[in-house]
């Protein structure tokens, strides 16, 4: 098995299964197999972060906070959305709605369906 960047739940149904193979050798793996378990480890946490989201039922502001947790991004990176970094804070904070054209730059920003924010 050569590893790749994991693209659907058949590639990271295997690729898991195998991490988990591996992880179940303990100290019975070779410095390799050790190797490998790190990089598929790396590989299924990219995976995750890329597909995973919020609940249906949660609030704007927590899809947000959700996906800024999942995305490693910081408020400054939500500054030029919203139009600077208070008004960012307000909206993470629930304060108030997110615009069209918010969600559409959000949308851009996290590389998710606009519709995620209205």
């Amino acid at each position: 098995m050569v590893p790749a960047r994991i693209e659907n739940d058949q590639d990271y149904d295997q690729i898991g299964a195998h991490l988990g193979e591996l992880i179940g050798k303990g100290r019975n793996r070779t410095s390799e197999e050790t190797r490998s378990m790190r990089l598929l480890a790396v590989l299924v946490e990219d995976y995750d972060r890329r597909n995973a989201m919020p609940p249906d039922n949660s609030s704007q502001s927590e899809r947000l906070q959700f996906l800024m947790e999942h995305s490693e991004k910081e408020l400054f990176d939500l500054a030029p959305v919203f139009g600077g970094m208070r008004e960012a804070h307000t909206v993470l904070a629930g304060g108030r709605q997110i615009s069209a054209e918010e969600a559409r730059r959000l949308g851009a920003l996290f590389h998710v369906a606009p519709g995620l924010f209205v």
